[in-house]
């Protein structure tokens, strides 16, 4: 097994989607640091799981604690991953939340503006912008085939529009364009960059509208008929960081069963 493992930072990854990513990243050989907000129990559920599936007994899954609401939270974010696995490979830019009381476009507040702009867009600029420097002041280090990777776990709703959720649906829109900024500035230095954006997921988060879901995706609106499980990211971010996707970068991959395909 390697001896060297391949260092990861996942933010949001004591549960839900965060948690599908670092366990397929587990079982790919790869250390991750967990990254979560307040749940302890659940962060170290995750790194429990991670050690459980891992194949490599170099491999750590240190749990890293950070308020990605506070810029001082955000700031710190790399330096814990730094000093628990001693470099960073990748960095998978998962955390992020709805839009608070899901307010029609005419009733949304400035503070649940700033919500969700501080956690959605504010957060992973800044710790792709330390980890990118990280990587410009290490080249030619990186222990993935392909070099350094940036990930964006986005949502359909970077492109498909909801009323009760403006907010939010503007932050994910906003990711897809600093996906594509980093890229281009990332290139050179042999990183690449890429944003998935899944669609309707079941995850905890999701578990309180289910009923309301289940018939519409049985009805169609998924062509795929079938919910998005946290592992169809997981493997999708698996993928891309093992170097299966060699001349990609910047592109927006869809994890969604085909919802956002235009249906006549």
């Amino acid at each position: 097994m390697n001896a060297n493992p391949p260092a990861v930072l996942v933010t949001g990854s004591g549960r839900g989607l965060g948690k599908g990513v670092a366990l397929e990243l587990a079982r790919a050989g790869m250390s991750v640091a967990i990254h979560y907000g307040a749940n302890d129990a659940a962060a170290k559920a995750t790194a429990e799981e991670c050690a459980a599936v891992a194949p490599g007994a170099a491999q750590l899954f240190p749990l890293v604690k950070a308020d990605l609401f506070q810029s001082s939270g955000r700031d710190v974010l790399i330096d814990q991953t730094l000093a628990a696995l001693g470099r960073i490979d990748a960095l998978v830019n998962n955390a992020g939340i709805t839009s608070p009381g899901r307010a029609d476009v005419l009733d949304n507040t400035e503070a649940a503006w700033d919500e969700v702009m501080d956690v959605n867009l504010k957060a992973p600029w800044f710790i792709s912008q330390k980890a990118a420097r990280w990587w410009v002041e290490h080249p030619g280090e990186s222990r993935l085939e392909g070099g350094f990777k940036l990930v964006f776990v986005s949502s359909v709703s970077a492109e498909m529009a909801s009323m009760n959720r403006g907010d939010y649906c503007i932050s994910k829109a906003g990711i897809g364009m600093m996906a594509r900024v980093f890229a281009l500035r990332l290139a050179a230095h042999g990183a690449q960059v890429v944003e998935f954006r899944p669609g309707i997921m079941e995850t905890d988060m999701t578990a309180a509208v289910k009923e309301k879901y289940d018939p519409i995706i049985s009805g169609g609106k998924v062509p795929m008929r079938r919910w998005g499980q946290p592992s169809d990211v997981g493997r999708a971010v698996r993928s891309f960081l093992i170097g299966d996707l060699p001349f990609c970068t910047g592109e927006a991959i869809y994890l969604d069963g085909g919802l956002h395909l235009p249906l006549l």
